[in-house]
């Protein structure tokens, strides 16, 4: 036990003298069903609508149902901006519309060391995700041309907000502007390099590291 300790500080001092990162906790991912035709696969930028549950690892106790509780519909977000814990954004890359799986979410990788509402701090986290629709998102050149509205190749957070509203709508669910105000700020964030308040289409299309 000594020497396992021993051996633990030790490769934790050798990275921080040598300036190199811990590497980061993985998800562990098992596909519990994927469809025979896939006609796209989730990437960074998309809109994914999905079903979920969650449950505590610890003690199998279920938090959070979008089947069973509030409004029991699926929800939207979209994939690679933080909206989302880092765990889902790591761990729905590459699915398909139909396909479910089970994802084993560490705490560095969930809700850490603060812990959320019914979970605690420092929880392992086990996600049962099904992804109904897979949209275009703020990473495609066919969203960039909807968005833009009056063809000045820029996007202005008003063009932005009006396709999410459309989206959601086209979908049969109500606008919420406050959570597409949200998602707007996010992607100006992210995607406005130069601080003028539009998104160009070079902008708008560069993939970044964080994403």
């Amino acid at each position: 036990m000594i020497l396992e300790l021993w051996t633990c500080v030790f490769s934790a001092l050798f990275f921080y003298v040598h300036g190199a990162k811990l590497p980061e906790p993985e998800v562990k991912i098992e596909v519990l069903y994927k469809p025979f035709l896939c006609h796209r696969k989730s990437k960074y930028g998309d809109i994914l609508l999905v079903h979920y549950e969650g449950f505590l690892e610890s003690n199998g106790t279920m938090f959070h149902s979008s089947r069973h509780q509030g409004d029991k519909n699926p929800v939207w977000f979209t994939l690679g901006i933080r909206e989302v814990i880092k765990g889902w954004d790591k761990g729905l890359q590459g699915m398909c519309a139909g396909e479910k799986r089970k994802l084993t979410i560490p705490p560095a990788l969930a809700y850490g060391k603060e812990g959320k509402g019914k979970i605690p701090p420092e929880s392992t986290l086990i996600f049962d995700i099904e992804i109904i629709e897979i949209r275009n998102g703020p990473r495609s050149h066919e969203s960039f041309q909807e968005m833009d509205i009056n063809d000045d190749w820029k996007l202005s957070k008003a063009e932005v907000k009006e396709y999410l509203r459309k989206e959601f709508e086209r979908h049969g669910y109500a606008a919420n502007d406050t959570h597409h105000e949200v998602m707007v700020e996010d992607i100006f964030q992210k995607e406005d390099e130069d601080n003028d308040g539009f998104i160009s289409a070079r902008e708008f299309t560069y993939k970044h590291d964080e994403l």
